[in-house]
């Protein structure tokens, strides 16, 4: 029986997550969500019996402390054998490079780039993550380096520069986790340009075929897989 641990599930892709994952019982489920106090309705909607819900502002590491104590007591002894750094956002999404808002690239940086490396430290540290766990962090091809440079006039500044910290964060990762975890797996990941509200208008994805993509990767991992960047089709992406 397999556990998956979720971040940024109260809509968007993270919610999607949670939708098909519940399908099957044999599947327990930490779904974190920002707040406990935000409308949960439809992630309740989704959730199997074995679905916990539970609160984790992956920009704030207090938050994700109290996270990760919760999950120990939840688990009672399991560990966590999918990852999925799902929380992100997309502030300030007209600015350039030359008119990028402080405040808002330090948001992103924090929820982005220092949440999912926070969430995998303190995880491991409380000895929560199995010995083959998989690690996906949510990317996107605007932290692609060859492939932003494809687009002109180019977009989302702030946003791309925080994915493609991510990028680097996952690289790093994929080595620094091996002494500990020889088996452990980990890749960032662009689930494509979806129909939700951080997608914005012209996506052109629906949620269920970019995660139904994703989690045939996700499960199709093996140890060569590790610190690359995949497409949800399982396309490699250039860095």
């Amino acid at each position: 029986m397999p556990v998956y641990c979720i971040t940024g599930t109260n809509r968007g892709l993270g919610l999607e997550f949670v939708r098909q994952l519940a399908q099957s019982s044999d599947n327990t489920i930490i779904a974190a969500t920002r707040s406990l106090s935000s409308d949960l309705a439809n992630l309740k909607a989704v959730a199997s019996p074995s679905t916990h819900i539970v609160e984790c502002d992956t920009g704030n590491v207090a938050s994700i402390r109290s996270f990760v104590k919760e999950v120990a007591q939840l688990l009672g002894g399991k560990k966590i054998d999918f990852l999925l750094n799902s929380a992100g956002v997309d502030l300030g999404s007209w600015q350039s490079s030359l008119t990028l808002g402080p405040d808002d690239l330090h948001a992103q940086i924090d929820i982005n780039v220092i949440g999912p490396a926070k969430t995998v430290e303190l995880l491991l540290h409380a000895g929560l993550l199995s010995s083959n766990v998989r690690i996906l962090n949510m990317s996107s091809g605007l932290g692609s380096m060859q492939r932003s440079s494809e687009i002109k006039p180019r977009k989302c500044a702030g946003y791309s520069i925080s994915k493609a910290g991510l990028n680097m964060l996952t690289v790093h990762q994929s080595e620094d986790l091996k002494p500990h975890l020889p088996g452990a797996v980990v890749i960032a990941m662009d689930p494509g340009w979806v129909k939700t509200r951080l997608g914005g208008n012209g996506a052109v994805l629906e949620p269920h075929e970019s995660i139904g993509g994703v989690l045939r990767v996700l499960h199709g991992l093996t140890s060569e897989d590790n610190g690359r960047f995949y497409h949800y089709t399982g396309e490699k992406i250039p860095w």
